[in-house]
């Protein structure tokens, strides 16, 4: 497989402009002629459909949920990073990129990035355009606060509804294209095959989730913005439905996958407290910004947290990281709390949870103001847990949240199967080992509003299409595909259900491939992976028929995905004996338990090539103005 990231050459402040000065446009009448598939209807996916619908072109998007309002865009929380430098605190786009590229490890592609901290600061304007609510301070400004890996404060907010009232905005810009004909939305629908004729992406297949019928869908040019796949692990704070099957099949398909082990950890979710869960709860990282992280000093103190007195505290992150404290990058912060629950002193029921505790910015600022910024945040944790932050410490503890890796695309978000693009967390391309917080949002609506309406467009129009419809052979033979798959699952009848597979699969990954590896833990869990996987296909049992709504059917076709895909993250993981932002190898690390990369081996984005058995393909990381060094928050 031939790796060609097409970065253009000269300053990377230019690069960009260069590249849309070189990009082919499409005659403004002749963009009608042209349809465009958008899978997926979150962040990336709505902002990118809106865009080129708006540009002429006409557009599908497909959605697995009843409305694109229910993407897990909605989901996120704390904010949106951008550098704007409204606080006068010496932000600047060289910054975020600089902060972008440390805090991902120095694992991702320098131009990627620099290009996202420019666009960032056109995407605030956007979306105030729109409507956006971002917070504001009392003269009317807008609002900053801080995020982790950062020592400035760049990040916009919507108190603890970010992503939602986001969503909301390129929702609306969506629904007006549906409105004016030039989008075709397509809810309660599943994409199960891409469709590759001479090489080129040239449509998709898919499942009508009420009806059960399956149909094909033929375009000049394929986008999946279909989100990460945490999903894998059972337990996240992904909602339900979120999957990797739309790039899991196009991975199948041609698509290299990029830096499968590269998952992220978050430091601030609600503790597991029982086998009966289903999902985990994520509590916004902005509550770092007030909120400080402790443990008891002494191992096995089960006191009430206002029984602790003040000098028997440890404020972990603020001692061993005093540049940073608490807003050390989510990796660091995971790292830390996993260590102090590893020596004993765990809080809560379980041991495996630290404190969140409010009580001196409650005194500091006032409750009302408090409530202000986080009321949301608190009265989720307060119904879930039974317990009034404002009053008692938060008990938190680490839980897979995002995905770093994904497809592998150049720099105009092209797979290696030409036509087809992936966005948003679909992709690999902007965060390397480790997403700072607040930048998930600020990379989907770059690439959904400011890069693909580019891009795309610049292909179609140096890349004439055959005309062809649903009929062509290659449609059919994906249908039948799609059918078999189906059949056979359905035909198994055995005794144990999709979930007790899919939680035995994710206690498994957790346990090997979670928060720390290690080359033995990695050889056992794929021997593992490889033997459940065999179970499953001889012991699953998937209830009713597939001409019908039928959910155990849906489920039953994602973990058989996520049964591959965990393969080919331990895979990922053991080949690459280093550690990295969220790759924590145990056998390599500093003196002081800080991750310990191999520059001169593994600086390199790993692009995984579809085999027998899978073929690992390298693409060189080079660092023109951020040298790689020893991260350092301290």
């Amino acid at each position: 497989m031939q790796l060609d990231s097409r970065v253009p050459t000269g300053p990377i402040e230019h690069r960009w402009d260069q590249a849309k000065f070189e990009m082919k446009p499409v005659n403004p009448a002749n963009k009608r002629k042209h349809s465009i598939i958008m899978v997926g209807s979150g962040l990336a996916g709505a902002s990118g459909a809106a865009s080129l619908a708006e540009l002429g072109y006409n557009v599908k998007c497909f959605c697995f949920q009843d409305s694109p309002r229910r993407a897990h865009s909605i989901a996120a929380q704390g904010g949106i990073n951008a550098a704007k430098n409204y606080q006068n605190d010496g932000d600047s786009v060289y910054r975020l990129f600089y902060d972008t590229v440390k805090g991902g490890d120095f694992r991702a592609r320098e131009s990627n990035v620099y290009r996202l901290a420019q666009i960032s600061v056109n995407i605030i304007d956007q979306c105030v355009a729109q409507g956006v609510p971002f917070a504001r301070e009392y003269a009317g400004v807008l609002s900053n606060r801080s995020f982790g890996g950062a020592q400035v404060s760049r990040t916009f907010y919507a108190r603890g509804q970010t992503g939602q009232q986001l969503l909301l905005g390129a929702y609306q810009a969506l629904e007006s294209q549906i409105d004016a004909g030039r989008v075709s939305m397509f809810p309660r629908t599943e994409m199960l095959d891409l469709v590759v004729i001479d090489g080129r992406a040239r449509g998709i297949v898919t499942r009508n989730l009420v009806t059960g019928a399956i149909e094909s869908h033929v375009a000049d040019a394929v986008i999946l913005s279909t989100g990460g796949y945490g999903n894998v692990y059972y337990l996240s704070t992904n909602a339900k439905g979120s999957n990797a099957t739309a790039i899991w099949r196009a991975y199948k398909r041609g698509a290299a996958f990029g830096n499968p082990c590269f998952t992220q950890i978050h430091p601030t979710c609600i503790p597991v407290s029982g086998d009966y869960q289903s999902k985990l709860t994520l509590m916004s990282e902005s509550l770092r910004n007030d909120g400080r992280v402790w443990v008891p000093k002494q191992k096995g103190d089960n006191r009430r947290p206002d029984q602790i007195p003040e000098p028997e505290r440890d404020y972990y992150l603020e001692r061993r990281y005093p540049s940073f404290g608490n807003l050390v990058p989510r990796d660091v912060a995971s790292r830390n709390a996993k260590s102090v629950c590893d020596e004993g002193r765990g809080v809560g029921d379980t041991c495996l949870a630290v404190y969140l505790d409010f009580a001196d910015a409650i005194q500091r600022l006032g409750a009302s103001t408090i409530r202000e910024r986080y009321g949301n945040l608190f009265d989720m944790y307060e119904r879930i847990t039974g317990e009034d932050p404002y009053k008692i410490p938060m008990r938190i503890y680490p839980a897979i949240h995002y995905t770093m890796g994904g497809l592998w695309v150049d720099y105009y978000l092209m797979t290696t199967v030409p036509g087809l693009y992936a966005a948003g967390e679909a992709n690999f391309s902007d965060h390397g080992a480790n997403r700072l917080g607040a930048s998930a949002l600020m990379q989907g609506l770059s690439d959904g509003y400011f890069i693909l309406p580019y891009t795309v467009g610049d292909f179609i129009a140096k890349n004439k299409a055959d005309q062809l419809d649903t009929s062509h052979p290659a449609f059919r033979e994906a249908e039948t595909a799609v059918h078999e798959m189906t059949s056979r699952l359905l035909s198994i009848q055995g005794k144990r259900t999709v979930d007790s597979f899919h939680r035995e699969l994710g206690k498994i990954m957790w346990d090997q491939c979670g928060m720390s590896r290690t080359a033995a833990g990695l050889d056992q869990a794929i021997v593992k992976i490889r033997e459940l996987r065999e179970q499953y296909w001889q012991d699953v049992k998937v209830l009713g028929t597939g001409e019908e709504l039928n959910q155990s059917l849906e489920k039953a076709g994602r973990v058989a995905d996520f049964f591959e895909l965990a393969e080919l993250m331990c895979l990922d993981a053991r080949e690459r004996n280093e550690s990295c932002g969220g790759h924590f190898r145990e056998e390599y690390q500093t003196p002081d338990g800080e991750a310990q990369r191999d520059d001169e081996h593994f600086s390199y984005a790993a692009a995984w090539e579809y085999q027998k058995q899978p073929v690992l393909n390298k693409e060189p990381l080079e660092f023109e103005y951020v040298h790689p060094s020893q991260r350092s928050y301290k």
